[in-house]
């Protein structure tokens, strides 16, 4: 799951769906934003469920944080071995949140992954990527605006 922002909102009530009914399958939440003094939105909650098992793996990315910005896209690829071999175990992939540059730059991250990590050319990699795991499998899904 990633969720930079507010685009974390559906992915908390997916972590709270989880939790009341039970679901104990693997899931790792991608979460961004600027700081995380002030905008780790949730937080207290994150930690909450993965202490309770209901979230497994919790990735973090905030931009203001040091002199580099870091992005999720960036915490993505530098896990990028691991979400692989969840990717290719049959994990879905859902991000929420800005189409104009977060989401395309997310679905980058992906390629560069399926490339480096899949040993796909570019040309396979979108293959996979935009057609295989969006709509063939539906298990590349967005919520973008």
């Amino acid at each position: 799951m990633v969720g930079p922002g507010t685009g974390i909102a559906p992915f908390r009530a997916f972590l709270q769906h989880r939790a009341k009914h039970g679901h104990t399958g693997r899931n790792w939440l991608f979460f961004g934003d600027q700081h995380a003094a002030t905008d780790f939105l949730y937080g207290d909650e994150f930690a909450a469920a993965q202490k309770a098992g209901t979230l497994h793996k919790l990735s973090t990315a905030f931009s203001r944080d040091q002199a580099e910005k870091i992005y999720v896209q960036h915490r993505m690829e530098q896990d990028g071995a691991e979400l692989w071999r969840w990717l290719e175990k049959g994990a879905y992939f859902y991000v929420c949140g800005d189409a104009k540059r977060m989401a395309k730059d997310v679905h980058q991250a992906l390629l560069t992954i399926a490339a480096k990590h899949g040993g796909k050319t570019p040309e396979q990699a979108e293959e996979y990527i935009s057609v295989t795991l969006s709509k063939t499998e539906k298990r590349y899904l967005k919520d973008v605006y």
